[in-house]
Order: structure tokens, then C-alpha cells, then sequence
């Protein structure tokens, strides 16, 4: 009995978006353990460090699994599309570390988010077309993506002075 083809393809998108997500922090510096971010204020709100890899871990792989379901999907523009902005979306996650927190840059860290937000809610409507559980599974990381941005707001705004060290 063959496996269904959404499940054969997240064989390899699971493991390929967590692999990516896990190299972007581990390249950029990301995490408690960068002397820079150590000494930043931090928003009342903002969770204790190990939530930030279990959520993370989390939801890439619902990410991993929503784009196997968008690929299993019948070949066309709208899977075309959506794969594309599903790409286009993880590459801007992926870069938000490293202008976080190799860079050290505030604002532009906070409007990347916003960005990204963006293309993760045009990826979340273009999946609906195709599959709508595909869709379903991009809520929490759109959910996390606006807390991300509420954090890296105020984050921006108790340090003012956190200016890039260049």
C-alpha cells in the first residue's frame, strides 16, 4: 500500500523547513546566548527563552506539512502561486535573524515582521484555495507572528539606544 502523496512529499518539507529555521538562528546568533540581546530590556510579556525552540519547532513543522499538502495539490497557477509565496514568506523569516540579531537593528527587524505577516497571510488565503487544512495549519504562525511583532516593538522601544555596533 502506497503512502498518500501529501505524506511521502512532508517526508522531506518537515525536516527541510525545521533544518532551514535551525541553521538561520544558529548562523545569525539567535537566542539567549547573544551577549547583544542578553543585556536588551525586554517587553513584561516576553516568555522565557526555551519557548522560543518548542514553538518554533512547532511551527515549522506545520509549515513543513501545510506546503506538502499545497504540493500534493493538483499541478496549476494557483499551486504555482502558492508555493512561490510560501517560499518568498520563509526567506523573509529566515533573514528576520539575521537582522535582528546578527545586525542589531531594531526598527528594521520590527518592519521585516510586519512584512513578513504580510506574506504569510497571502500564502495562508492562496493555501485556502488549494487545501484548506494546508490553510488552517499557518494560524499559529500567524498568530505568533503578530505576538513576534507586539515583542520586537517594544523591544524597539525600551532600547533606544541599542545601535547597531558598526
Amino acid at each position: 500500500m502506497a503512502l498518500p502523496k501529501a505524506l511521502r512529499i512532508a517526508f522531506l518539507t518537515v525536516p527541510g523547513v525545521m533544518l532551514l529555521g535551525s541553521l538561520s538562528g544558529v548562523l545569525a546568533g539567535s537566542g539567549e546566548d547573544n551577549p547583544w540581546f542578553a543585556e536588551l530590556a525586554k517587553p513584561a510579556l516576553y516568555p522565557p527563552g526555551f519557548v522560543f525552540g518548542i514553538v518554533w519547532t512547532t511551527l515549522y513543522a506545520l509549515m513543513g506539512i501545510a506546503i506538502a499538502r499545497v504540493l500534493a495539490a493538483p499541478s496549476g497557477p494557483e499551486r504555482h502561486r502558492a508555493a512561490l509565496l510560501f517560499a518568498a514568506q520563509l526567506v523573509l523569516n529566515l533573514l528576520w535573524s539575521t537582522l535582528f540579531f546578527k545586525l542589531h537593528t531594531l526598527g528594521p527587524s520590527f518592519a521585516l515582521i510586519l512584512v513578513i505577516l504580510a506574506a504569510a497571510l497571502a500564502t495562508t488565503f492562496a493555501f485556502a484555495r488549494l487545501d484548506r487544512l494546508a490553510a488552517w495549519l499557518l494560524v499559529p504562525y500567524l498568530a505568533w507572528l503578530c505576538f513576534a511583532a507586539g515583542l520586537a516593538f517594544r523591544i524597539w522601544q525600551l532600547n533606544p539606544g541599542a545601535a547597531p555596533p558598526y
